[in-house]
């Protein structure tokens, strides 16, 4: 395959039938001519079932395992999720639509952001949605609609707290954030509400994502459940469920561990008994996008040239960061490294040689993979 297996953990479990790799058990080539067209994404039906089948040998039983669909909202995606989680987590009108046409219930449907618009906030509250909210002008409004609709509102506080996820890929919280509300001021509207006779749906605490370290995974979410039981008990409001978020990562690059799920999950289970009184019988929710979809996906281009320039071989494909910005190295990284990448018609064959694949724009910055130890490639492959 086109690295070796010390590089990417995630090319070692491929399934394949002779060179050619499987996605959802069917052969490439095959999906390509039933596509029509090259280039596609393609997502594994089997991978996505076995990595939630994964969470629920790992994490408590009491658990709720939530779907974020911003990670991947492409309706099949969605579709086949719904039957294997408890709930989705939406960011847009268009997120809380497909999340609906799912058949998810509404009141498993959370949505969150930090600039919901009025329109959105008003469908949210005539679908039953929940809405996780980010500021007290959100609140406002949310409770206007909700009085212009005659309809009971189900409101969350988004908490930013006043800790972050360690090592996280992106921080979300313990910082000014345009996410959730300031810890310190929860307590006041948290009475507010209570003043008014409004019920709390529950707590929203997300600290960061893309975290493959399980000792601070494990000391957001003890520390998470901390704040919540702290709030219950300055404010004696109850909350019905607690969503602690998630952070869990996947690796992308080579050299990098993937997350000790087990570790992750025992020392939650041990935090939920510690915590069980304190927390009054609230759900406690865990919330996971990109730890669920993201290595069940495949990006499919196919050869359209091959050339040598100055010595080094250029593979030239029809997809690239026009599909797919952040494998090109254009979306934050310092040091470009390549994605794991494969020849998925040439899988378990001897390395020959070091390629660059590039894509079809008129960019240097068009970049598949970078000097890619790789198996003898063809026009086709």
């Amino acid at each position: 395959m086109a690295e070796s297996k010390t590089t990417h953990a995630r090319l070692q479990q491929l399934p394949c039938a002779g060179t050619e790799l499987l996605i959802n058990g069917v052969p490439l080539r095959r999906l390509a001519e039933r596509v029509g067209r090259t280039p596609f994404y393609a997502y594994d039906r089997a991978a996505l079932s076995a990595r939630v089948a994964e969470l629920r040998e790992h994490l408590p039983t009491q658990v709720k395992l939530h779907y974020a669909i911003k990670a991947n909202p492409m309706p099949a995606v969605v579709a086949h999720l719904r039957p294997l989680v408890d709930g989705f987590d939406v960011a847009s009108h268009g997120e809380m639509l497909v999340a609906l046409d799912s058949g998810m219930p509404a009141h498993e449907i959370s949505f969150a952001g930090p600039a919901k618009q009025e329109g959105e906030i008003r469908a949210a509250i005539a679908a039953g949605v929940r809405l996780n909210c980010e500021s007290k002008t959100e609140f406002e409004r949310i409770l206007r609609q909700a009085a212009d609709l005659d309809v009971e509102s189900r409101i969350a506080l988004r908490v930013n707290p006043d800790f972050e996820l360690r090592g996280a890929g992106m921080k979300m919280a313990g910082s000014p954030k345009q996410f959730g509300i300031d810890a310190a001021r929860v307590p006041a509207l948290l009475r507010d509400m209570r003043a008014r006779g409004l019920a709390v749906a529950g707590l929203h605490i997300f600290c960061g994502s893309q975290n493959l370290k399980a000792d601070a995974i494990i000391e957001a979410n003890q520390r998470s459940l901390e704040r919540a039981c702290q709030l219950r008990n300055e404010t004696g409001v109850e909350f019905g469920y607690v969503n602690i978020g998630g952070g869990y990562g996947i690796p992308y690059f080579a050299g990098e561990t993937a997350l000790d799920l087990a570790a992750v999950g025992a020392a939650l289970a041990h935090s939920l008994a510690r915590y069980a009184d304190a927390l009054g019988g609230s759900e406690i929710v865990v919330e996971l996008g990109r730890y669920i979809a993201g290595e069940a996906g495949y990006y499919v281009a196919c050869v359209v040239d091959i050339k040598e320039s100055q010595g080094q071989t250029f593979v030239m494909v029809d997809g690239g960061l026009h599909h797919h910005l952040s494998n090109s190295g254009n979306f934050g990284q310092v040091l470009r490294k390549n994605y794991p990448v494969i020849i998925g018609t040439q899988l378990g064959q001897p390395i020959s040689a070091a390629v660059n694949i590039v894509g079809p724009l008129c960019t240097p910055l068009d970049i598949v993979a970078d000097k890619l130890a790789a198996p003898p490639v063809g026009i086709g492959d």
